[in-house]
Formats: structure tokens, sequence, C-alpha cells
């Protein structure tokens, strides 16, 4: 993957290290409390292999759209019951 696409998927969301232990239960209109990262921080990441790419759209979106290699796909609708395959000490990156 190049620095470009990387850099602006970055603008679509960076998440924390790690999801809230509380964030099913954040109502719909509260705002996470993820630290923001400078472009530089986040391709350090990146270097060091400290990122995760999750991709959170369904399936059909996927057939529709594609996807980029090395994103895991775990629907929105699915995260609460998946976590557990959402690491906590790496950088998501979605999509």
């Amino acid at each position: 993957m190049t620095r470009a696409p990387v850099l602006s998927l970055l603008f679509l969301s960076v998440a924390a290290m790690s999801l809230p232990p509380t964030f099913a239960q954040q109502p719909a209109a509260a705002k996470p409390n993820a630290p923001k990262m400078a472009s530089d921080d986040v391709m350090a990441l990146l270097e060091k292999g400290e990122v995760f790419f999750l991709d959170v759209r369904e399936p059909k979106e996927l057939e529709d759209l594609g996807t980029l290699e090395g994103y895991v796909n775990i629907p929105l609708g699915q995260i609460e019951a998946r976590l557990a395959e959402i690491p906590k000490d790496k950088a998501i990156i979605t999509a």
C-alpha cells in the first residue's frame, strides 16, 4: 500500500489504540473519545506494523465497491459481538 491511499484513509478515521470498555453502552449521539494523531505518527505506526485495518462495511458493500488488501471485515452491526477479533494494542484505521 502506498502512502497516498493510506494518508487519505487516515482522514476518514483513526480510532484509539483500543475501543473504550463502555463502547456498547454509549448513546448514539456520544462522540468517541479517540486521540487525534498526526500523519507522521501514523506513518511510524505503519512502519512498525502497529496498525489494524478494519473494514466495517456490509458484505454487499464489499461486493459492490471492493476492499483494500490487508483490511479485516467486521460489519458495523457485528462489532460488539466480535470485539475479541480487534486488537487492543494497535491503532485502528477503519473504512
